[in-house]
């Protein structure tokens, strides 16, 4: 039986390959959750016919509003963060997909954990800002958290024999290392924001794709691991693979490593967080051997890439750290896309909140969102 899904994110990158995986499948749309993106969001509708939407932008919830009226069938609106979460809870899907951006996927992860659904996780920070809350929920409520980025997807694949998951001994996290890989400090000084958007091997939304030219991204899936796999920070090693087929690797008591390979294609670890624990026909093209020369690998340079050691050292400290880190680079990024700090300030911000407090203990889930404030204030005053 096809399955059903909610999808939160739906008009991203993450959502829209999300909708290809659905379509190749027939799998029902239950639910479609997007921020201010009305035009393809309607598309979306016209298409797969979900019974829910939420628009978290007012302006933009209005105007779908306004877009449906009269419109026979049309879902129910549901509006603000709010309806984000009210969706998330919703009974009826089999799964629900968390491709929202930035924390406030965190409160939609904890609403759809706490209401007894598998949980298919694009939206890191769910983690790297609410670790313990998330972890604790899934074990109170017995459900199936799946990882979609495609390094943890790849670990969770390579660990599905759970006799040998067990001497798991260190996880190997790919990187591509982005549009600066080997440059350095001065050389990223006069970066600008369309240097850092070329990424050589995925095609991302602008957050994330300058997340991945400062690190920051590989630093927020290292705390994800820890997480997702219960390995400290010491024993995850980020390995830069530039090529973007190996797609991260676990090593066992024996020193065996197992990998897991694909064409840099997000479909793939979309698809099987959404079709664990089968296997099923894939819209991407397999990997092609024969016209594969070669696949390089190298260090990550956190001297030259602070927002890398600024994570490390967020997780190491642990409680409200990662969540700290988490803000300060958020706020960084948003002030870097609008021309108003260079390249370089994010990873000194990120890493200046980090060592502005201990962050032990822990937290609640106000906690996680008064941490986010303070971090976004330290540096709008240290621009």
């Amino acid at each position: 039986m096809a399955k059903s899904i909610t999808l939160l994110g739906s008009t991203g990158s993450i959502g829209t390959q999300s909708l290809d995986v659905a379509r190749m499948h027939g799998y029902e749309i239950f639910g479609l959750a997007a921020n201010s993106r009305v035009e393809l969001l309607l598309e979306q509708i016209a298409e797969f016919h979900p019974r829910y939407v939420a628009v978290v932008n007012p302006d933009a919830c209005d105007r779908l509003d306004a877009a449906l009226a009269g419109t026979a069938g049309a879902p129910r609106l549901l509006r603000g963060a709010e309806g984000l979460r009210e969706l998330a809870a919703m009974e009826g899907p089999d799964v629900v997909l968390n491709a929202v951006v930035g924390i406030a996927g965190l409160p939609a992860s904890l609403a759809a954990i706490e209401s007894g659904h598998d949980l298919a996780l694009a939206n890191k920070e769910s983690l790297v800002t609410g670790g313990h809350l998330v972890t604790d929920a899934v074990k109170k409520h017995g459900v199936h958290l799946l990882p979609v980025d495609s390094e943890h997807s790849a670990i969770f694949q390579c660990l599905q024999d759970q006799h040998s998951a067990k001497r798991l001994e260190k996880i190997l996290l790919t990187a591509s290392g982005g549009p600066f890989f080997g440059m350095t400090t001065g050389e990223l000084r006069g970066k600008t924001k369309q240097d850092a958007l070329r990424h050589p091997n995925w095609n991302m939304g602008a957050k994330i794709t300058i997340d991945s030219a400062t690190l920051m991204n590989k630093g927020l899936e290292l705390i994800e691991a820890v997480w997702l796999f219960g390995l400290p920070e010491d024993k995850i090693q980020i390995v830069v693979q530039r090529e973007s087929i190996i797609h991260s690797a676990v090593q066992f008591a024996d020193h065996s490593v197992i990998a897991q390979m694909g064409v840099p294609d997000m479909r793939i670890p979309i698809q099987y967080a959404l079709t664990w624990p089968d296997r099923l026909e894939s819209p991407v093209p397999e990997l092609d051997f024969a016209a594969l020369h070669k696949l390089s690998f190298d260090v990550a340079d956190e001297e030259t890439f602070r927002c890398l050691a600024a994570a490390k050292k967020a997780i190491r400290k642990g409680g409200l750290g990662p969540c700290a880190a988490n803000g300060a680079n958020e706020e960084a990024v948003r002030l870097f896309l609008q021309d108003r700090i260079g390249f370089l300030d994010i990873g000194r911000l990120v890493e200046g909140v980090v060592d502005s407090d201990s962050f032990g203990g822990d937290y609640t889930l106000q906690d996680v969102y008064a941490c986010d404030r303070m971090a976004r204030e330290y540096v709008r005053a240290h621009i």
